[in-house]
């Protein structure tokens, strides 16, 4: 349909819309007070609605009251023929991305059927890649496609045909998703074309999210590399397209780009070489304009223990709790601890002929095959618990349950544990024993949390020093002492290393990052502990006289390897206290 409300294209209205309609007989008063209901609900058009409603059957009843509502020119492109030098006067790439197309040439003004005229900053975007002045004029989606159709000759039912150009191909997935080969992308003046070069110097930078933050009279955009945010060097003038590049990046990931008043989610896929990344895109209002992020991930790419630059230690661990022929294993961390990827690692270990693994995530943010995995899904009530009493009909050996946020689920995924099953799933706490407290709290019994976790992991990402200006150095005074009241031992002479910065790491001394870990088991003297409803300090203090390692430590022997710097091991450890 039409994009009424995103425009500022503003000429007198000789009525609303829906007194039009009712006023030409197109629809009766009743059902243009439904559909009023109903826009208010769903937050569309009321065109959209009216055809998702049934009141009305096709644009063609609808458009010529918009068209005269507006004063605008309206065309029935079936009952036109386009010359061929009209339809030379705007390249095809232009027709077949945007979907407009040229009819006649009036007053050396090209005259361009579009669907959504009143999309100033669409016509812009066009207007900045043809020479000739542009004269938009109102016509249904369905007559010019099928106009590019029978003048171009595309097959437009196919994404791979519908868009397309002799540098920028936009190809199908197994999934008929289209990905965006960005290695491949034009090098015209386009706002598609520059975010495809933010892309790709994002993959390039090995950079997770792209921030797209609006402020007054400017714009700025950064890159989160190794968990720290950096400014993205782009023209000042930028700012003048902020709409631009917040609708090409809502109709890359199907969101309504008329809407900017609530936050939206979506994604899209995009190729770079022989790898396909999953862009995750989420928009949220602030008082300058739509702040937008994108989490840039590798949902082909499951790391194995020895990419994780996990010890001989902590593999054994794994491979034992992974070798449980039932229970629980829980990790714990912040958001972006890397807890998924880690559960995908055991996963893929475990990945075999023999065992039915079955996962359900919100999102699913890497692709296992041999494994069944499950989107969590609001609008349809597939919730974790919900999803996971299902999951137990289809007998699995091996369950990964994206993150544990209720008590329904806790208890469910708690007596699939009982009943035989192996279980991994996460917790939103600070350290292992922060785990035990969460399930309490939310109403698991003690003695079921006994009874069926075998683990819980605390893990935090800690960047490595960069190879190629790495130094070696004493450690500083202050940071000697916050160390020494965790791990004994530590030294004034111990060596420690850091990175001078140099142009690999773009001069900040890291590149790349390893994982610290922090094993609670419940063994007997913290199981009791947890009988009696302990607190979380005494069962953390329980444990670390029984020989568990906390972040701290664990980093702190990253430290001595000279893999990471003390500054970042107490960066990412810090408790309430500072420390």
């Amino acid at each position: 349909m039409i994009m009424l409300t995103h425009s500022k294209y503003t000429p007198k209205k000789k009525a609303l819309l829906g007194e039009l309609l009712v006023q030409r007989n197109i629809i009766n008063y009743d059902q243009l007070q439904t559909a009023l209901e109903k826009q208010k609900e769903l937050h569309q058009l009321l065109g959209r609605v009216l055809l998702d409603l049934g009141f009305i059957n096709h644009e063609h009843e609808i458009l010529p009251v918009v068209a005269y509502q507006y004063d605008l020119p309206y065309i029935e492109l079936k009952d036109h023929k386009i010359s061929t030098d009209v339809l030379k006067t705007i390249p095809v790439r232009i027709v077949k991305r945007y979907q407009v197309i040229p009819v006649s040439v009036k007053e050396g003004k090209v005259v361009l059927a579009m669907n959504n005229p009143f999309d100033v900053l669409l016509r812009d975007e066009i207007q900045m890649q043809v020479e000739e002045t542009l004269a938009p004029v109102l016509a249904s989606r369905k007559e010019i496609t099928d106009s590019i159709r029978k003048y171009y000759g595309v097959g437009a039912e196919t994404i791979q045909e519908i868009i397309l150009s002799q540098d920028n191909k936009l190809l199908v997935s197994r999934k008929e998703e289209e990905i965006l080969d960005l290695e491949k992308s034009t090098a015209d003046a386009t706002i598609g074309n520059f975010l495809n070069k933010i892309f790709l110097q994002a993959f390039q930078e090995r950079a997770t999210d792209i921030h797209i933050e609006p402020y007054y009279n400017g714009l700025s955009i950064r890159y989160r590399v190794d968990g720290m945010l950096s400014d993205v060097n782009v023209p000042a003038s930028i700012k003048f397209f902020k709409e631009s590049i917040n609708s090409r990046i809502k109709i890359m990931a199907n969101l309504d780009i008329s809407e900017r008043r609530v936050p939206q989610d979506g994604r899209f896929r995009l190729k770079v070489g022989d790898i396909e990344l999953d862009m995750r895109v989420s928009f949220l209002p602030s008082t300058q304009g739509e702040s937008a992020v994108i989490r840039i991930l590798n949902s082909s790419k499951i790391y194995s223990f020895d990419e994780l630059n996990l010890n001989d230690a902590e593999k054994g661990i794994f491979h034992d709790l992974i070798r449980k022929p039932h229970g629980v294993v829980f990790i714990t961390g912040p958001t972006g601890s890397g807890k998924t990827t880690t559960l995908y690692s055991c996963l893929s270990c475990l990945n075999t002929i023999e065992k039915k693994i079955i996962t359900i995530e919100d999102p699913v943010e890497y692709q296992l095959k041999g494994a069944t995995q499950i989107q969590v899904n609001m609008m349809t009530h597939m919730t974790f618990a919900k999803g996971l009493r299902s999951i137990l009909r289809h007998d699995p050996n091996v369950i990964m349950v994206g993150e544990v946020r209720d008590v329904e689920t806790a208890e469910i995924a708690i007596q699939a544990a009982l009943t035989g099953h192996l279980i991994f799933s996460t917790l939103h706490t600070n350290d292992a024993a922060g785990g035990v407290a969460r399930l309490l709290n939310m109403g698991i019994e003690p003695y079921l949390v006994t009874s069926t976790v075998e683990c819980f992991i605390a893990q935090r990402l800690v960047r490595l020093i960069c190879p190629k200006c790495k130094t070696a150095g004493r450690i500083d005074m202050k940071h000697l002492a916050d160390f020494r009241t965790e791990v004994a031992g530590v030294r004034e002479d111990t060596m420690v290393y850091h990175g001078k910065g140099c142009e690999h790491c773009n001069s900040t001394g890291y590149y790349g990052r390893t994982v610290i870990f922090e094993f609670l088991f419940l063994n007997k003297e913290v199981s009791e502990l947890i009988v009696r409803r302990a607190s979380a300090v005494q069962i953390k203090e329980q444990a670390k006289g029984l020989g568990m390692k906390t972040l701290r430590q664990s980093g702190w022997e990253k430290v001595v390897a000279g893999l990471t710097t003390p500054e970042e091991v107490l960066r990412v450890t810090q408790n309430r206290s500072g420390r």
